[in-house]
């Protein structure tokens, strides 16, 4: 099985070396331009990478794509070739956030038919922990450009996908449990959820900060129904979030067990800006 999360020691010597890319993904809602924080400190050889910039499409127009829409083969394409990412490059992504950008960009390039992809266990935080140097200021790397050709290699689905599977299978809900209930909405037109998802926030799959182990992943899954006693999943999958950023997390915890989950990118901010999409709320799937 492919290791999608790496620890701080299995980095370390492979700082420097000619084919390994790390990417430094700091962003949250609360402050999403993470650049200042990359200035300030980064692991050695790292490259900012703006999740809002980088790993998210502009298209205001069209609001049934979310406030992150994915970014086009096209688009991405582009900044993987700047970023002097191939198919024999070994990438390594951080953030400081328990890996909430990490996982949009971990998911990005494994949807971009890249392989040799990892999430970081525990981010900055971790490798600061360990005592492991530190860089201080922009990149000044010379890179030459990739000619890197994306093949969408991960499943995506739009919002009738998105429905059918939360009608035939099972289709998850990643934000935090009140936003799911309907309780309040801060970011999106309406408060609740797909009608038939059902809910496991994100935070449960990295307490303090880092990342659960294979085995407690697949008892969490497990005990929700979502696999049964083989490890096997019960039915289809899917994940959505509020923008399509932590749904990525979740995916990225189903595929340490072995699922790959269809991923409707736009998420509930897509959802709740189409007036004839219904809204269930509480605690219930529907």
């Amino acid at each position: 099985m492919t290791q999608h999360v790496i620890s701080v020691d299995q980095l370390h010597p492979l700082v420097g070396k000619p084919r390994v890319r790390i990417l430094d993904v700091r962003w949250t809602l609360g402050k999403p331009n993470g650049y200042p924080d990359y200035l300030e400190s980064h692991i050695p050889g790292a490259t900012y990478v703006s999740l809002d910039e980088q790993l998210s499409s502009h298209r205001p127009d069209e609001p049934h794509l979310g406030r992150h829409p994915l970014p086009s083969v096209e688009e991405f394409q582009r900044t993987l070739q700047c970023l002097s990412i191939d198919e024999k490059t070994t990438v390594v992504i951080y953030d400081d956030a328990a890996s909430t950008a990490a996982a949009r960009a971990w998911w990005l390039l494994l949807w971009a038919g890249l392989t040799d992809v990892h999430v970081l266990d525990g981010g900055l935080t971790a490798w600061k922990d360990a005592g492991y140097e530190l860089e201080h200021g922009p990149d000044t790397n010379e890179r030459v450009p990739s000619s890197y050709s994306v093949t969408p290699s991960l499943p995506t689905t739009d919002a009738a996908g998105a429905a059918d599977l939360a009608r035939t299978g099972t289709l998850i809900d990643s934000r935090a449990a009140e936003r799911y209930r309907g309780d309040h909405e801060p970011m999106d037109p309406k408060a609740g959820h797909i009608p038939g998802a059902i809910n496991r926030p994100t935070t449960l799959n990295t307490p303090n900060g880092r990342w659960l182990s294979e085995d407690e992943l697949r008892k969490a899954w497990n005990d929700l129904g979502v696999l049964d006693e083989t490890g096997k999943p019960t039915a289809e999958v899917g994940v959505y979030c509020g923008s399509g950023v932590t749904a990525c997390h979740n995916a990225l915890s189903l595929m340490q067990v072995g699922v790959t989950p269809v991923l409707y990118g736009p998420s509930w901010s897509g959802w709740s800006s189409d007036d004839s999409n219904p809204v269930a709320t509480g605690d219930h799937a529907s």
